[in-house]
């Protein structure tokens, strides 16, 4: 009698892969289009909600958040927001207006405004969000502008980009 093991093996694999990470990659992904006529910036960032709440928690001492539609935790996003990404020039830093979040499926948006009247052109944008965390974080942002759409990529040692 000859015994097959390839239908076991392949539920073992079945079984193991099952409890592998729900992503092997860091991305966020960001849109940035500027409203002339509001004189903003009108910001929004998906990220994934497991890695953001790995984000916050490296933040706060190793607490454990759950990121969740009309949870508690908008000032923690909040703050790490603030403090990751920002855009500047050699005078002064706009200020990130944080508008909220929004949970959906395994991501997280992030929606924010910088009030924003001068030409962009020159200004320098930090988009270092997980990097902290991740060492193979990227994060993708495009940029629509009056003269045409723009897409960065920031990595672990390119956080800051001219636009």
């Amino acid at each position: 009698m000859k015994i097959t093991y390839f239908p076991f093996l392949l539920i073992i694999f079945c079984l193991l892969s099952s409890f592998a990470p729900k992503h092997q990659y860091h991305v966020s992904v960001t849109q940035m289009q500027l409203d002339k006529a509001a004189k903003s910036f009108e910001i929004s960032i998906r990220i994934f909600t497991d890695d953001l709440e790995k984000g916050i928690s490296e933040d706060n001492n190793k607490r454990v958040f759950s990121i969740k539609n009309n949870d508690q935790n908008n000032p923690f996003v909040e703050r790490y927001i603030r403090k990751h990404f920002t855009l500047i020039n050699v005078q002064k830093k706009a200020e990130v207006q944080y508008l909220g979040k929004e949970e959906e499926a395994d991501a997280t948006w992030i929606y924010l405004e910088i009030p924003f009247s001068d030409n962009p052109e020159g200004w320098k944008l930090q988009n270092s969000i997980l990097m902290e965390v991740f060492d193979d974080q990227v994060n993708m942002t495009n940029l629509k502008l009056p003269s045409g759409p723009k897409t960065f990529l920031y990595k672990k040692g390119q956080a800051v980009q001219t636009l």
